[in-house]
């Protein structure tokens, strides 16, 4: 089998449906997983890239904080923005719990995070990381969406520096086949089946994705969280889409 990597984009608290979609390929897709050389991602999809590649074993605890997060920013009154809700604290505390001791070695060469310069607005894919701050500190850039998370860019490597989804949400690495996944509906390999009539695509920093009503909700449930109910439909969602795929490629084990 040829070189795999993975691809999961940036989308706030739709990374629940990644989530999802992870487990599907980690209870049936053995082939993908065995021939998988790298994850890459921004934001929620750097996150949940991290925890492939450094902590699978840890995809439960994941999926239990989702939730916590989720429903932490329901509870207050205009959401992340409410005053005195400390979006990216939230953020480290979920980290420090699930990464590894070696997390930045497990992911050196093998995780690929995009983060945005703040103020030059240039891209950069950062892989390699001299230790598991600095992997948290990249981490935690790649999911900074300003004033939604805070006021102050995130330090990395002595530069400031905001979420990667601004400059490329879905990083497709240059070695072997990257398998792409998106909770909105478009041409990624994993992804929504589109219902509606309009079939035109807009090009959202590199991720293609269908102009339609349900993406646009999305967009703004991405920053908004529904409700468990709807959280876990999305996960479920991102499983059975995962199995699609598998089966379209004759990967299901």
């Amino acid at each position: 089998m040829a070189v795999l990597n993975l691809s999961f984009a940036a989308c706030g608290f739709l990374g629940i449906y990644h989530l999802g979609a992870v487990r599907a390929f980690l209870r049936h897709g053995d082939r993908l997983v065995e021939s998988l050389r790298a994850c890459a991602g921004a934001s929620a999809g750097a996150l949940v890239a991290a925890v492939m590649i450094t902590a699978p074993d840890k995809l439960e605890d994941c999926e239990d904080f989702t939730y916590r997060f989720a429903a932490s920013v329901r509870r207050q009154r205009f959401g992340a923005v409410t005053p005195g809700f400390n979006f990216m604290l939230t953020l480290r505390e979920g980290m420090e719990e699930i990464l590894p001791a070696d997390a930045h070695s497990l992911a050196s060469e093998r995780l690929h995070v995009s983060i945005t310069h703040s103020k030059s607005g240039k891209n950069l894919v950062v892989s390699r990381f001299t230790s598991r701050e600095e992997l948290i500190q990249a981490l935690l850039a790649s999911s900074f969406v300003p004033v939604y998370a805070g006021l102050k860019p995130v330090d990395f490597r002595g530069q400031k520096w905001i979420d990667g989804g601004f400059t490329d949400s879905l990083p497709i690495l240059p070695v072997g086949r990257t398998i792409t996944v998106s909770p909105f509906t478009g041409l990624q390999d994993v992804c929504p089946v589109h219902m509606g009539r309009f079939n035109t695509q807009l090009k959202l920093a590199n991720m293609n994705v269908m102009f339609s009503m349900e993406n646009i909700k999305r967009l703004n449930q991405a920053l908004f969280p529904p409700s468990s109910r709807g959280m876990k439909s999305f996960y479920e969602e991102g499983f059975s889409d995962a199995v699609r795929f598998l089966k379209r490629e004759s990967w299901m084990s």
